[in-house]
């Protein structure tokens, strides 16, 4: 079988529909169509229902998915083995969102290195839909993001949780949106809150889909934004970016998401380590600066 049919069935079952799918494959619709028609007759039977809403999965399909993430996984893992660099054993491809490479991915990476100098380690940055079809494609070992989707096969972990503040260049800003308020686009569960909380925000100037691009763009032209405490903590310690008082933040969830069915060990460590560095970080002591403001509140009265 052509790997590239399975590749475009994985492709439409990722989308939900052929438009999407043929988009991302940058190919035409009816090329999408045709390697389906294609692979359902090769297989003799019917993979998708096709309605209003998309393309639906048939039983026979959803026994089939497994079967293409093996196969593309397979092919892509021969395709790495092969071109393995002199020296090393085998290689492990990371996928990650930019903003959690900051300060999580980029501190296991040489504890990665020194647990395993023989693994040669490729490192790569994309939004969540990308992550996901590049996990389900097999050409993705290790996906960290903070929207995962549920697909057969893959096993979906909570890392951490991601506190999401307002901060600004000025230290006199309203706990809300102002001029030059810069929107992140953290995905659907914060645009859900976020709309919830500012139901009066007439919309953003700039929208950036990057939280590094909207931060730079903030400590470059004045502004504020929500942007993850972590990521932020040098600019608020060195005064360049201040916590706006009374805003209000948001909790967002961090996963890392790898085949559940693959008994592979280097994976296993890899998932372990991040979440060490993830409870590590969670249990490390309160900043000097947090620890002089507790000491200066007033006893509670009994």
């Amino acid at each position: 079988m052509d790997t590239e049919l399975a590749r475009t069935f994985l492709a439409v079952v990722s989308a939900g529909n052929f438009v999407t799918a043929a988009e991302k494959l940058h190919v035409t619709q009816s090329t999408v169509s045709a390697r389906i028609q294609t692979l359902e007759q090769l297989l003799r039977v019917t993979l998708f229902v096709r309605n209003k809403a998309g393309a639906a999965l048939t039983p026979a399909g959803r026994q089939f998915q497994k079967h293409a993430s093996t196969l593309v996984r397979t092919v892509e893992h021969a395709r790495q083995d092969v071109g393995i660099a002199k020296g090393f054993s085998g290689t492990l491809t990371v996928g990650g969102r930019i903003g959690l490479w900051e300060e999580h991915l980029l501190h296991w990476l040489p504890l990665m290195r020194a647990k395993h100098p023989d693994i040669a380690i490729r490192a790569e940055s994309a939004l969540e839909p990308e992550l996901m079809q590049g996990l389900v494609e097999g050409r993705i070992d290790i996906g960290v993001m903070y929207t995962p989707q549920s697909r057969p096969g893959l096993k979906v972990e909570q890392l951490f949780d991601e506190q999401l503040i307002l901060v600004s260049t000025s230290k006199r800003s309203a706990p809300e949106p102002q001029p030059g308020y810069v929107y992140i686009d953290w995905g659907p569960e914060f645009y859900a809150r976020h709309t919830a909380l500012f139901p009066d925000f007439a919309g953003p100037s700039l929208t950036a889909n990057i939280g590094w691009l909207g931060l730079q763009h903030v400590l470059e032209n004045g502004g504020s934004g929500y942007f993850p405490r972590r990521i932020v903590a040098p600019q608020l310690k060195a005064g360049r970016l201040h916590v706006v008082a009374d805003a209000p933040e948001f909790s967002m969830p961090a996963y890392v998401v790898y085949p559940g069915e693959r008994d592979d060990a280097v994976i296993a460590e890899a998932v372990a380590l991040m979440h060490r560095l993830a409870h590590d970080a969670a249990n490390k002591k309160p900043a000097p600066a947090r620890q002089a403001r507790a000491r200066k509140r007033p006893a509670r009265r009994t």
